[in-house]
């Protein structure tokens, strides 16, 4: 990475301000993530179009969930993560749309599943989902699954932005416990 550290540790201040509405800090802190996620995404693709699509993903999902980001914690840290998930994301997706032939007399060699597959992916988030009391499950729906802003699903709820934190940090640990006792 070609930042140096003393620009790294003016992040979280540059974020601070963008959330309160400064384009100029905004601009600035983007600018200079951009040579840092294209370090970071060539580590992980090797194909030079798709790291270019994933950096402008992460831009996108940065400016996006922006709001998440809370000034006291290390930034990169919090970079890193979105990096790493829009990275995977992408993986993901052009694995999906690869066509992979296999030759006829190659199928005899692979064996049958020995279990039914898991549920879909979907119907296991919904089964989570269920389990959370009805408040906590519907923050997760707006914050996460619909993408408001913590401030839109305060106002939807008639709650403050902290409640709607304090709920969302509550929904997100059952999940987790959930997800932990599920195998």
């Amino acid at each position: 990475m070609d930042t140096s550290d003393t620009e790294r540790d003016n992040w979280p201040a540059l974020m601070e301000r963008a959330q309160a509405g400064d384009q100029s800090a905004y601009t600035r802190l983007l600018k200079a993530l951009v040579p840092v996620i294209r370090s970071q995404v060539r580590k992980q693709l090797a194909d030079d179009a798709l790291t270019e699509d994933v950096i402008q993903d992460v831009l996108l999902t940065v400016h996006r969930v922006r709001h998440t980001y809370d000034p006291a914690y290390p930034f990169l840290p919090w970079l890193m993560a979105i990096i790493s998930a829009r990275a995977v994301d992408a993986l993901r997706r052009r694995g999906r749309h690869q066509r992979w032939e296999v030759a006829d007399d190659h199928l005899a060699d692979v064996p049958a599943p020995l279990s039914p597959p898991r549920q879909d992916s979907q119907e296991e988030l919904a089964g989570y989902l269920r389990q959370l009391p009805s408040r906590q499950r519907e923050i997760v729906e707006h914050v996460h699954l619909r993408e408001m802003s913590l401030m839109e699903a305060a106002a939807h709820n008639n709650l403050s932005v902290a409640a709607v934190k304090s709920l969302l940090h509550r929904a997100l640990t059952n999940l987790r416990r959930f997800g932990a006792h599920h195998d």
